[in-house]
């Protein structure tokens, strides 16, 4: 059964909350965070869920009111039994197709490749890095995407939840 892929709704928050706890752990946003996220919905801010009965994956978007801006892809995460499903995919494919035409930036964890290999397939590429940004002094890469859809692969695989942004 492949997930629904929606706007998330004020019910889904305690869902949000719990599973960001599950993909970051010590990293996870706390409950006031993903409220404050929630009051911005109808402002600046993107939610959207991989919704299977229960809501098994998530991506956070900012999306600045002046197009010229760059959006900000602020989170992206999978349920770790649901990940190398293509859940990440789609919620990766319907997020940029809402900033078509935009930029996109994010950054990720140098060593998470399995979430950069998503990105790149995607067509973001490594714009720079922030040397030793992580915990235990991990790069942070920061990849951008220049707002063409048709230049997007969608890939099979799916990213581990990861360090983005």
């Amino acid at each position: 059964m492949r997930p629904r892929i929606r706007p998330a709704a004020a019910a889904d928050l305690a869902a949000l909350v719990a599973l960001d706890q599950v993909c970051f752990g010590a990293s996870a946003w706390s409950a006031d965070s993903w409220a404050e996220e929630f009051a911005r919905l109808d402002g600046d801010r993107v939610v959207l869920v991989a919704d299977e009965g229960a809501v098994v994956g998530y991506v956070v978007l900012l999306v600045p009111a002046v197009v010229e801006d760059p959006v900000d892809l602020l989170r992206i995460a999978v349920a770790p039994d649901e990940r190398r499903t293509g859940i990440g995919g789609q919620l990766l494919t319907k997020a940029l197709e809402r900033c078509a035409g935009r930029t996109v930036l994010l950054e990720v964890a140098a060593g998470n490749e399995s979430a950069e290999a998503l990105y790149r397939g995607f067509g973001f590429g490594e714009m720079s890095r922030r040397r030793g940004y992580y915990a235990g002094g991990e790069d942070a890469v920061i990849m951008r995407w220049p707002g063409d859809v048709a230049a997007a692969d969608v890939v099979a695989g799916d990213a581990v939840a990861g360090d983005v942004g």
